[in-house]
């Protein structure tokens, strides 16, 4: 699931001609400022004589001289954003235009430690490849809420599934502001993953960074990428992709074969997400039980702890609509 070399390098030359198309933007607009303003060119012109000024008399052992060079360099800005205002340009005409002002087009921005770490831009486009390739969109186009419906529903089923439907709901409305988790368990075909990619669909139309794994899918990739010699350096990066993105749904937990790598691989999934505080959706068929004797006593600690659960009861649906 990880970017292939072409995969990021394309994305790369993106970015190189989004800046591109900024810098021959501006050139155009300087040009343009050049004809229409008069005086403006000069003033330009001017910050290289009074910084070439300052710099002899900073070498001459004048200690003001920096001081002098920030007032002048800041009259000068002045003077320019008041020739545009007056000519009624913006003052910020002739600055950079970039389509993401957080990383101005490059990808990255500076993570708090200083280190360079992927823009949200960059893992937009890095989980729309990663979707194609795992045809979650067909998926998505089906499940939605536009194709929700209660008429395989009812008595005390229908209350269970319209308070799941609720809880996705308000998971989807508060996503920005609350950080919050679900989990969708219950008998087969009763609409776990339809609600998982119900809200999968609506975070990713929001602008959302949402990936979608089976969990036999989701451990494959993690044994794939860890045991095969050629594959371990793309392993951090799909360690990014699955703790870094906003939303990780996870579907049908407990139809892969339980051991103790998958143990400690989802605990850390589950643990690290946590601490960034970032969402995760689970569906599975099993119940409360299944799922504390399956699994590590922490991880069912850290899905009682840190999740809203949702039991999900009825008929298969699946084979009520043959």
């Amino acid at each position: 699931m990880a970017l292939t070399n072409s995969q990021y390098e394309s994305i790369m030359r993106g970015y190189e001609r989004r800046r591109d198309i900024s810098r021959s933007l501006v050139a155009s607009r300087q040009e343009e400022i050049y004809r229409e303003i008069p005086g403006y060119r000069q003033l330009e012109d001017s910050v290289s004589s009074v910084s070439v000024n300052a710099a002899r008399m900073v070498l001459s052992g004048n200690d003001e001289a920096l001081l002098k060079l920030h007032e002048s360099l800041d009259d000068i800005s002045a003077q320019k954003k008041r020739l545009l205002r007056d000519a009624g340009y913006p003052e910020n005409y002739l600055e950079p235009v970039y389509e993401c002002p957080d990383c101005q087009d490059t990808g990255y921005i500076s993570s708090g430690d200083g280190r360079k770490e992927k823009c949200r831009c960059f893992r937009l486009q890095e989980v729309s490849i990663l979707y194609d390739q795992s045809n979650i969109r067909e998926m998505i186009s089906r499940e939605n809420f536009a194709t929700l419906s209660y008429d395989h529903y009812q008595g005390e089923d229908l209350l269970r599934f319209k308070a799941a439907v609720s809880a996705s709901l308000n998971f989807i409305q508060n996503f920005k502001e609350d950080y919050h988790n679900l989990l969708f368990y219950g008998t087969v075909g009763t609409g776990k993953s339809f609600l998982s990619g119900c809200i999968a669909n609506e975070l990713i139309g929001g602008g959302y960074s949402v990936i979608y794994f089976s969990a036999l899918s989701l451990f494959e990739c993690l044994a794939y990428y860890s045991f095969d010699p050629k594959e371990k350096a793309r392993l951090h990066s799909f360690y990014e992709d699955i703790y870094g993105c906003d939303l990780l749904v996870i579907d049908d937990l407990g139809t892969e074969t339980t051991n103790a790598f998958i143990n400690s691989q989802l605990f850390a999934c589950l643990n690290e997400r946590q601490l960034r505080r970032n969402a995760t959706v689970i569906s599975t068929n099993l119940n409360l039980e299944e799922l504390q004797a399956r699994y590590s006593d922490r991880i069912f600690s850290r899905l009682t702890s840190n999740y809203t659960f949702c039991k999900l009861t009825g008929a298969d649906i699946r084979i009520s609509r043959l």
